[in-house]
């Protein structure tokens, strides 16, 4: 056998597998970089939605106060009334 030959084939492999390990780190790198992008996309949309989220509950009990208070006033209203029917004509106040 040829020593130099099998040396230049040894080198070679080496090249070539030094080569795929290079290109698997860049695909890789590559591949983690597409990944941040997304994960920073997915945390800025979730952050949006949460704020568009909290503004909605905002208003949502914003309108259920005005809603229920509006629904007590008419409720204490009646019940006033119906009260002042059962006190003797003298007693009643207005």
């Amino acid at each position: 056998m040829d020593t130099k030959k099998v040396g230049a084939a040894k080198v070679e492999a080496d090249l070539n597998a030094f080569i795929k390990r290079d290109k698997a780190r860049r695909q890789t790198e590559a591949e983690q970089a597409r990944e941040e992008l997304w994960a920073q996309s997915v945390r800025t949309y979730n952050a949006s939605r949460d704020a568009q989220l909290r503004e909605e509950w905002h208003e949502y009990h914003l309108g259920q106060e005005e809603r229920h208070r509006a629904t007590l006033e008419a409720l204490t209203t009646y019940h006033n009334e119906q009260a002042m029917k059962y006190l003797p004509k003298g007693a009643r106040n207005g």
